[in-house]
């Protein structure tokens, strides 16, 4: 049959009309549902049913069951045989043989008791198998959670290790090659501890004129390192200040970013950035040493370009210095002695960089402010260096009660007098500052506490040891909470070590956990440092609040 037929359908008595018919080829195998054949022409007649394609039964948005899945189906069985059966025995007369037959002899009979005897000595038998099994099975998982456990701590320990290697190999980086105030803070602490041990042993081994003579020579050599590491620092200056002023030059040529509802950062170059990008180019051109000639002389010119257009003494200082340049280059003046030009184009330059007027994008990271009248507010007067500085050079300690010196003061008597390093301080003041912002309750008093402040806490309060184990080395330690349900304060503080501090921060009642002689060794700790703290305004507000809290969880 043909997939598409034509049927003539009679639409009046005199009038047809042909109707195009699309045949549907059947998607799945209709079943049989009965039917007849012509026995005379052997045509085959199926019910009306598989004919048909099933109607679809419209959907009411209700689940529908079928009754068939809903009932039982029952069947009635009869147990009766249908033949009636005989049996058939030897007599006078008939032979039946018993060649097949078997003979049936009754066992031994036992009692019901002796039954549930047998049952029970089964019962035992499986129950010490399974025992055994069960006991097997717990003895093998004990062994692999005490493997798992034993691996585990072996990696913490290997983790511990590295980590300590790694804070030892960046502290041993810093002194072999400082580049910040930190690392020279490090390399004046191990000179200081270097000359107390020669002083002692010289002390204790000579007297008289060697005793002396020893320590002159002690001195000279102190002297000669001293020199050395200034030496260090001007050339770690200079690398830093050129660090300092890329990256202000990068931040000008950066352009605007926000992020948009999908997360997606969405970037657009603005006429600043624009400016700042290229005269960041032509800085680094500029800066760049070891060049071709020819590419020098193009460097030179296109600065010239870009400085003239604007018109002022500082563009006609950098073009003369540009010409004079272009000059002697081409009169074959040895490199050497251009050296000195150089840098006193790149200074003239960087300050037209610096100038709003010329580089508008880097008005807004100039310390400086662009308004005097800005300049005399929040400056403060040194009286140890006799400069003018703005509050943010002044550190201050909980007990201080005036601004003080300066930081570059501060840092100038370390240098000279005591030499400490407070890099590991620093580490835990960070350490500390990560872990209260993790408890997200809005604590306030360790953003307070200065280094100065910690340093002294962790010396005279605490001993540099750990509370718990007298741990003293100060990689290993860290300041936690006393009291984890308020927050951190020099009065609600222990020093720990890092494994002592997470099982600490773990237990819910202190009182039944530590003895009363180490409580009370804490709290007078704690009153200690609210004596020291309790001098500062600001955290002496902060030291009533927490006492009126705790007064509550008591009474609680």
């Amino acid at each position: 049959m043909p997939d598409v037929i034509t049927v003539s359908v009679q639409t009046d008595s005199d009038s047809f009309q042909e109707v195009v018919v699309t045949i549907e080829r059947p998607t799945y195998n209709k079943p049989f549902l009965g039917g007849f054949r012509n026995l005379s022409t052997g045509v085959e007649f199926h019910n009306a049913g598989s004919q048909t394609k099933p109607i679809k039964r419209p959907d009411k948005g209700i689940q529908l069951f079928s009754k068939a899945t809903q009932t039982t189906v029952e069947k009635s069985t009869r147990q009766q045989t249908r033949n009636t059966t005989s049996t058939q025995m030897t007599k006078i007369g008939l032979y039946v043989s018993n060649m097949t037959d078997k003979l049936i002899t009754p066992g031994k009979y036992f009692t019901a008791e002796e039954y549930h005897k047998r049952r029970l000595e089964a019962v035992i038998v499986i129950q010490k198998y399974f025992r055994r099994w069960h006991a097997l099975n717990l003895v093998q998982n004990l062994m692999e959670q005490k493997r798992i456990r034993l691996a585990l701590e072996a990696e913490e320990e290997l983790q511990k290790k590295r980590e300590k290697e790694e804070k030892l190999r960046r502290e041993y980086e810093k002194k072999l090659n400082p580049k910040t105030r930190e690392d020279f803070e490090l390399l004046y602490h191990d000179l200081e501890l270097w000359m107390r041990e020669e002083t002692e042993r010289i002390n204790r081994t000579l007297t008289g004129a060697e005793r002396k003579a020893a320590l002159c020579a002690l001195l000279e050599e102190e002297t000669q390192l001293i020199a050395c590491i200034g030496m260090h620092k001007l050339d770690a200056n200079v690398a830093n200040q050129q660090k300092a002023i890329l990256h202000l030059l990068s931040k000008c040529a950066q352009p605007r970013m926000w992020k948009a509802f999908d997360g997606k950062i969405t970037e657009m170059d603005t006429q600043n950035s624009l400016r700042g990008r290229e005269l960041l180019e032509i800085y680094c051109s500029i800066s760049t040493k070891d060049i071709p000639k020819d590419e020098r002389i193009s460097v030179l010119l296109t600065l010239k370009s870009t400085v003239k257009e604007h018109e002022c003494k500082l563009t006609q200082e950098i073009v003369a210095l540009i010409d004079r340049e272009i000059d002697l280059m081409l009169r074959e003046v040895k490199e050497c002695n251009l050296e000195g030009l150089r840098k006193r184009i790149c200074t003239l330059f960087l300050q037209y960089i610096k100038s709003p007027e010329f580089n508008p994008g880097v008005a807004g990271l100039l310390k400086v402010p662009q308004d005097p009248l800005n300049l005399y507010k929040k400056v403060y007067f040194c009286h140890s260096c006799k400069n003018y500085l703005p509050s943010t050079e002044f550190p201050l300690p909980a007990n201080s009660r005036t601004m003080g010196r300066c930081r570059s003061c501060y840092q100038l008597d370390n240098e000279a007098r005591k030499r400490e390093a407070y890099f590991k301080y620093r580490l835990i003041l960070e350490d500390l500052r990560k872990s209260e912002v993790d408890y997200q309750d809005d604590s306030k008093i360790v953003f307070l506490v200065q280094l100065p402040d910690l340093q002294y806490l962790i010396d005279n309060i605490w001993n540099c040891q750990s509370a718990l184990s007298a741990h003293s080395d100060l990689y290993d330690l860290v300041m936690v909470r006393w009291d984890k349900q308020r927050e951190w304060s020099p009065w609600n503080t222990i020093l720990l070590t890092k494994e002592e501090a997470d099982v600490h921060l773990k237990m819910d009642n202190l009182q039944k956990t530590y003895e009363t002689p180490f409580i009370s060794k804490i709290e007078q700790r704690h009153i200690r440092a609210k004596n020291y703290f309790a001098q500062v305004s600001v955290i002496s507000s902060f030291l009533h609040r927490s006492n009126n809290q705790a007064n509550a969880n008591s009474y609680k």
